[in-house]
This record gives C-alpha cells, structure tokens and sequence, in this order.
C-alpha cells in the first residue's frame, strides 16, 4: 500500500503574522516589514513540511484570505462581496459576488500562488476551489442555472491547470465540502463530472485530489466515484470507515486523519489501525493521509504538533505495527 501524506488546506498563520497584517491595516507598520514576515512564515511551514516528510509542499497558502480570495479578485464577471460564514464554523469568508458569466485572467492565479511553490513547482501541491463548491458558495447574480455555472467553473479550472501545468505544476488538490454537504443530483451532478472531465483533459499525467469534508461522504460516493481524478478524500471525523464502499481501482483513496477541529493530537497507533481498515473497505492502491479540513481553523502551535502524526502513522503502516 503507497502511503502519502501532506496538506489538504490552508495552514494556520502565526500569532506574530496576524498581528503584523492587522498592524498593517490600521497604518502601524509597513508593506515590507509585513513582506518579509510572510516570506519567513512561508519558509518555516515548507521546511516543516519537508521534515515531516510531506508528498507535496504548500507553503501554507498563508497569503489567502480565503480560498476564493485570489479567483474573486481577478476573474472576470466577480467583485468581492461581504464576511460569510464558513460551514458550521466560527471562520469566514468574503463571498464572491458573480455579476456576469466568469472569465479567467490568465496568469492571475499563477501570481497568487505560494512564492515557494513557484520556485519549485514541480514538489509543490497546488490548491484550487472545486467548481461545486465554488459554484454553491458565492452569491450568483449572473443570470446562469447552476448547472451551466457548475460546468463553466469545471472548464475555466481546467483551463488554469492547463496553464499551471505548462509552468510544471503537476498536482492539484480540489476543495469539495458542499459535495458532501449538499450531494447534487440531477444536471448539477452531471455539471460536476463535466467539470471534472474537463480538469481532467487539462491535466496531461499530473495528479487531481478531490477532498471533502464536513459531512458523512456516504450519500456523495456514487457520484465521487464517478469523477475522473486521481484521489477521492473524505473526512473521517464525518465518515464511518465501515461505511466507506469499494471504489474504482483506479481512484485513490483519502483520509482527513487529523481532526482541526481539536487541538488534541490524535494517537497514531489508532490512527493507523483505521487507515487499515478503510483501505481493506476500499481497496484502493494508494491512501493519502492529510487533516480532515482547513487546518487553519486552528492557532499555528496546535496545527503543527498535530502534523507530526502523519509520518508517526505512516511509520506504523510501513512497520506493519498498526
């Protein structure tokens, strides 16, 4: 069984950087200053990253406001719209306003992205709103059914996978919790499936990961498994692993192991009895292992010492100890 193990969201920002972007607001410090400590936060979180012995690096995303920040802000037809709560959380979120059907500016996302990431795109995992989870979370003016928004989203991400892949950007990990939140049915389901098709053709040998969380994925997993990516994540603090059913042998199969919702570190040992377990369910060749939502909902010292019980879990699968 091939065993990964990284990211699955945003990394928490440092006491020491929330407290520079607000002094930056309110005209206590500088540009620079404010800079030079994201470029040194951005550091720690790739070299945590590469001593935990992560698959892919991210840099945290920590320059994201939230994850439709960059695509609000540059894509044609959106203006940012007001503080939204995010899910059942206490976290929020700008929502995008869509006034017209979107457009992509190309090499805006590009220029969004973790500098670390830029620098070695080829170890990098890249992190992108899934188009039904973009499509159900902002406030749609546009005059589009959703299911035509749906598919155009699937096709303007392909689009900037198609572009990020010619800068030698190989994996991309999509954002899904409104999949399991609220499974669609009908065209909407059928506009995902497009929309990942059209991912997919973009895609030229890279990796896609679809990643969900915040409800049990159980009713999701007829349409998940219809999805043309290379990884389907669920969140086992949402999803019974006697209920996770056999999927394509082609799909891999995620597992949201550290719960961001508790700062309390999960035993690895039992961790990977789980992971065991949910493979044996479904058969999948490979297990990605990462936290089970944005980790950012935690402080950054919490977040970290909770990270390390990937590669402990890891250790235990490899050992066979679980």
């Amino acid at each position: 069984m091939l065993v990964q193990t990284g990211l699955t969201g945003p990394f928490p920002r440092s006491e020491a950087l929330v407290t520079a972007t607000r002094d930056f607001d309110r005209g206590r410090t500088t540009d620079d200053a404010v800079e030079e400590l994201f470029r040194r936060s951005e550091q720690e979180v790739v070299a945590l990253e590469r001593r935990l012995g992560f698959a892919g690096t991210t840099g945290g995303y920590l320059r994201w406001a939230d994850l439709f920040r960059p695509f609000a802000e540059t894509w044609e037809g959106f203006t940012v719209g007001p503080l939204t709560r995010w899910l059942e959380t206490n976290t929020f979120y700008r929502q995008p306003v869509l006034l017209a059907p979107p457009g992509r500016t190309p090499g805006a996302i590009a220029s969004r992205l973790p500098p670390p990431l830029v620098r070695e795109p080829g170890s990098a995992r890249v992190l992108l709103p899934g188009p039904y989870t973009f499509a159900r979370m902002l406030d749609n003016r546009s005059g589009e059914t959703e299911p035509a928004l749906i598919h155009r989203l699937g096709r303007l991400l392909g689009e900037e996978v198609r572009e990020l892949r010619g800068r030698g950007f190989e994996t991309f990990l999509f954002s899904e919790p409104q999949l399991v939140v609220h499974p669609p049915e009908g065209p909407p389901a059928e506009a995902v499936v497009a929309g990942y098709a059209a991912v997919d053709a973009a895609l030229a040998a890279g990796t896609s990961v679809v990643w969900t969380y915040g409800a049990d994925a159980r009713p999701a997993f007829p349409l998940l498994d219809r999805l043309p990516v290379s990884v389907v994540g669920v969140d086992l603090a949402e999803t019974e692993v006697d209920q996770i059913p056999t999927g394509p042998a082609r799909t891999g199969l995620g597992l949201g192991v550290v719960d961001p919702r508790t700062t309390l570190a999960e035993d690895p040992a039992e961790v990977a009895r789980v992971v065991r377990a949910a493979q044996a369910h479904r058969r999948a060749r490979s297990v990605w292992l990462g936290p089970g939502g944005p980790l950012d909902l935690l402080p950054w010292e919490p977040a970290t010492r909770k990270l390390h019980v990937l590669p402990a879990v890891q250790r235990a699968l490899s050992e066979g100890t679980a």
